[in-house]
């Protein structure tokens, strides 16, 4: 480690950490060469603030390309755009720092005030401030529980979002014919898991689909791989599908089962259209992929245990069901046998043939009475047909006609004498009214002498006043109308 101090308007301390100390001689040099013409006394055109700000950009980034920084988050705030904005202190110094949206997607945990984190990097200015600040490019919690903070802070968040929730996990069937297993293929955790099924049930068909298991490609080969069968089951005819899908590993270290902690690949698994079961590190091991799962396994010679019941033990259940099916049948004859022995014995059989008796003599008696009432019916109509049959010979029929006839013709004449009544006294009634109405209508006065005059919009002058002087008005007389016009008005006698 190598310490050097440079005065530069005002104290600002650089450290390197290099392996070879002629190396950072050689930078150090190399700085106060290019910062050497800034101090000299000699009189130089002056620099815009911009041109400095820009040779002292060059010189931070040439200087410190990659850097290691440790101390504790002061300020963070993450903007809208993904980008990460963040102080750095340790208790004497401030440091800025900004880790992009490209760079922090990686991280595996999101830093919070109070934290202390190791840093990445590269220093370089932001000209418009004038401000020096870290690029961060690699961030990490400081301390044995860096990656159970990180553990923490991913399965709150997916906690919050109920990925967890009971209520959304699948069963897994007791008998599946196929088993999908998500794992390394020269890994313990296959050869595990075909030990079993091979011991316990040979009739289930594995489908080994691999990828990696731990490293930095694990989580998103682990994604590829769900998604992939799950488009295989899919398309696959039906009894070639999948029914229960096994994701896991043998034990290892934290850093090693990381890839299962990923928020990518808890997604993954709840995305599946197929149960899953995980099934990663011994029975000490929990990840967030199991609490994503359907159902989690201690170990994956456990999870093949689960998904593959054993044959012998399966046959032997049926054997032992069938044997009590058997009894409980044997029981049911038995007690319903008892229930006929005790109802044959029961008073009310001895008692029903009496009763038949007696219901098959009230049925005679009353048979016996309705023959003799239809009987008396049948006899009452016949004599009422014989009556009506005697009332209707020939002779009495023509008589009837004969009478109906006279007395139609009877009340044929007396409806045509008051017709001609009713008309010849309804003719007499309209000769008087017309008289009537033709004494008072207008035109009988007319010709007696009298005039009827009118406007031309026909109201009727009554009063000279109603006309004005030029006025053309009409005048009806018995023998036509003649049109005139005011000349004078003559008042009247009151």
């Amino acid at each position: 480690m190598l310490i050097f101090t440079c005065e530069l308007f005002g104290t600002i301390v650089f450290a390197l950490e290099l392996e070879a100390a002629c190396v950072s001689d050689v930078i150090i040099c190399s700085h106060m060469d290019m910062l050497a013409p800034l101090f000299e006394n000699i009189e130089r055109r002056a620099l815009s603030v911009s041109e400095l700000t820009s040779e002292i950009k060059s010189v931070l980034e040439l200087g410190f390309g990659s850097v290691w920084v440790e101390g504790e988050i002061s300020t963070f705030h993450s903007a809208s755009s993904g980008h990460w904005y963040f102080s750095l202190t340790d208790g004497d110094s401030l440091l800025k720092a900004a880790c992009y949206r490209g760079q922090n997607i990686r991280i595996r945990f999101r830093p919070s005030v109070g934290m202390q984190v190791r840093c990445r990097g590269r220093i370089t200015l932001y000209e418009k401030r004038g401000e020096y600040q870290l690029l961060v490019e690699s961030l990490e919690p400081v301390g044995e529980g860096a990656m159970a903070v990180a553990f923490e802070q991913i399965k709150d968040r997916l906690n919050r979002e109920g990925l967890f929730d009971a209520k959304i996990k699948r069963p897994i069937p007791p008998f599946p014919r196929r088993v999908g297993i998500v794992t390394s293929p020269t890994g313990a955790a296959v050869h595990d898991i075909m030990t079993v099924l091979d011991r316990r049930a040979r009739s289930v068909h594995i489908v080994v689909i691999p990828t990696l298991v731990q490293g930095e490609k694990a989580a998103e080969q682990i994604v590829d791989a769900i998604r992939n069968v799950n488009e295989y089951s899919i398309s696959c005819a039906e009894s070639e599908r999948i029914d229960v899908l096994i994701v896991g590993r043998g034990g290892g270290s934290a850093e090693d089962l990381w890839a299962f902690n990923e928020e990518g690949v808890a997604r993954a698994i709840r995305n599946s259209k197929i149960p899953v079961i995980s099934a990663v590190g011994h029975e000490i091991d929990f990840t967030i992929a199991d609490l994503a799962a359907d159902l989690r396994a201690a170990t994956p010679s456990a999870a093949a245990e689960i998904v593959a019941q054993s044959e012998a033990e399966v046959l032997r259940r049926i054997e032992q069901l069938s044997a009590e099916l058997t009894r409980k049948i044997d029981y049911k004859l038995l007690s319903a046998h008892a229930g006929l022995q005790s109802l044959e014995m029961s008073p009310v059989f001895a008692e029903m043939p009496g009763r038949v008796r007696e219901m098959a003599h009230r049925l005679r008696q009353a048979s016996e009475r309705l023959s003799a009432a239809a009987l008396i019916t049948l006899k009452n109509c016949v004599n009422t047909f014989q009556s009506v049959t005697g009332r209707l010979t020939p002779i009495r029929l023509s008589a009837s006609i004969a009478e109906s006839s006279e007395l139609l013709s009877l009340l044929e004449y007396r409806a045509k004498s008051a017709a001609t009544d009713l008309t010849s006294g309804r003719g007499r009634k309209l000769e008087r009214a017309v008289a009537r109405l033709d004494a008072l209508s207008p035109l009988s006065v007319l010709s007696r002498g009298y005039s009827l005059t009118q406007k031309l919009d026909g109201e009727i002058v009554r009063n000279p006043h109603q006309t004005y002087i030029g006025e053309t008005v009409v005048v009806s007389l018995a023998g036509g109308k003649i049109e005139t016009k005011v000349t004078k008005h003559i008042q009247g006698k009151e």
